[in-house]
């Protein structure tokens, strides 16, 4: 499995935000609802992020040989899935919620009591902290340059083999 790239995660965002702010012109000249996510969304990707989070912990712990027994692979493969699909989300929230909050600055002026424009700024700001999340768990997956090398000691269960494919902590041979 690769590694996320960011200036994948920037493209993505940059193409929602034109997604997100066409989508906006284009339910208000029609007298639509601003498509924002409601409030209780956060509840949900705090949720997520904080699962993605602990499941991480657990990875980076077994990695740094605080756990003596072994880690399940599919349980770190899981993890990894889980912190690139938060990472994305994240990335997704954040840019059709940047279009949203560019089209609401555009009429500030007209109306400076818009609420779609806050919750649409903490929105972005929960995908921001998704990114973030998803982005630091992904880096708690991968295995220490060390254990890639064949460094010292015999190999054991947290080595991975030294051709670059066994970047990530559950790739096992």
């Amino acid at each position: 499995m690769k590694a996320m790239r960011p200036l994948v995660l920037v493209i993505i965002a940059v193409v929602l935000t034109a997604a997100g702010w066409l989508t906006v012109i284009a339910t208000n000249r029609y007298g639509l609802a601003t498509p924002v996510l409601p409030a209780s969304a956060l509840v949900t990707m705090g949720i997520i992020a904080a699962i993605t989070l602990v499941m991480g912990i657990r990875v980076l712990r077994w990695r740094n040989g605080k756990k003596k027994s072994l880690l399940n692979p599919i349980l770190a493969a899981r993890t990894l899935v889980l912190a690139q699909a938060c990472a994305y989300v994240g990335t997704v929230l954040l840019g059709w919620h940047a279009g949203i909050v560019v089209e609401q600055l555009r009429i500030w002026n007209l109306r400076s009591d818009q609420p779609i424009l806050w919750l649409a700024l903490v929105m972005g700001g929960g995908g921001l902290a998704m990114i973030v999340v998803g982005l630091v768990v992904e880096r708690f997956c991968r295995i220490p340059p060390e254990d890639l090398e064949g460094g010292t000691g015999a190999p054991g269960p947290r080595r991975g083999d030294a051709k670059g494919e066994g970047e990530y902590a559950y790739h096992r041979d």
